[in-house]
């Protein structure tokens, strides 16, 4: 950790798996934060959480010790407001699956939320988080409704929070999370209509969208990133043209596992070493 301290002048975190699971603040996340407060670093933790607003995550991270100002937290569900990549939602009807705070999201971007009823209409749908979901029942309600409007020609709106399938509960524990709900209904739409392309525009990492973000709010010109995920944290770095960390805490893969599509510029076994 000292020898990136040395050569980064920007620091982009991921939060689970490398600052915290679902539990505990992970060794050498704390030290890291307050080292980068005391050395006038910039940094932003970067998260594909879209259950919470910045200011209910920080107070979740400062109760176990990780002192991260609202201000320092880029989540995927503020991208709903970049119309560049997640489209016009202003007036639009809008479900979204995820806790109130996700409904939250949208509606700061412009739309309006309804319901996720039987029968219910609607002109996009937003899938934030699998926090709160009522299974298999939304699930039912979300896949008629895209019917409904597809099948009738009529055009919908799919925006993914969170591309991520799982994340980490604790050691050796994992959870499915809305990257693999939007899986399921994009296998529906792959076999419906397999010549149409549908599918969701995913706004968390790996998307360009939130590196982007990041790297204006950032504003460093030497920045790297500190993730788990081959897939999101480290594959979208480099698409980024950002230097990145694995850390091997979280879903790192097996030490020897890491392939030629995704290589991180260091491998980091914990923030601790």
């Amino acid at each position: 950790m000292s020898a990136l301290l040395e050569r980064y002048n920007g620091f982009l975190l991921d939060a689970f798996g490398v600052l915290l699971d679902k539990h505990q603040a992970l060794p050498g996340a704390v030290e890291l934060i307050e080292t980068l407060k005391r050395e006038g670093l910039p940094w932003l933790v970067v998260t594909n959480s879209a259950s919470r607003l910045p200011e209910t995550l920080s107070a979740e991270l400062d109760a176990l010790g990780l002192r991260v100002p609202p201000e320092h937290i880029l989540t995927s569900g503020s991208l709903l407001a970049d119309p560049e990549h997640a489209g016009p939602l202003t007036g639009r009807r809008a479900v979204v699956l995820g806790p109130r705070e996700s409904a939250v999201y949208a509606e700061r971007a412009g739309a309006v939320v309804v319901a996720l009823t039987d029968d219910v209409d609607a002109e996009a749908i937003i899938i934030a988080d699998q926090k709160d979901l009522r299974w298999p029942e939304q699930m039912d309600q979300l896949l008629s409704l895209l019917l409904r409007r597809l099948d009738t020609g009529r055009p919908l709106q799919l925006l993914l929070c969170n591309p991520d399938l799982i994340y980490p509960v604790r050691p050796g524990r994992v959870a499915l999370t809305a990257g693999a709900l939007a899986a399921m209904v994009e296998a529906v739409l792959h076999e419906r209509w397999p010549q149409a392309g549908l599918g969701f525009v995913r706004l968390g990492k790996p998307s360009p969208a939130i590196f982007e973000a990041a790297q204006r709010r950032l504003g460093a010109d030497r920045p790297v990133m500190l993730g788990d995920q081959l897939a999101t944290d480290i594959a979208g770095a480099a698409a980024a043209g950002i230097d990145s960390v694995l850390v091997g805490t979280g879903l790192a893969p097996a030490q020897g596992q890491v392939t030629a599509g995704a290589q991180p510029t260091w491998l980091l076994p914990s923030l601790a070493h």
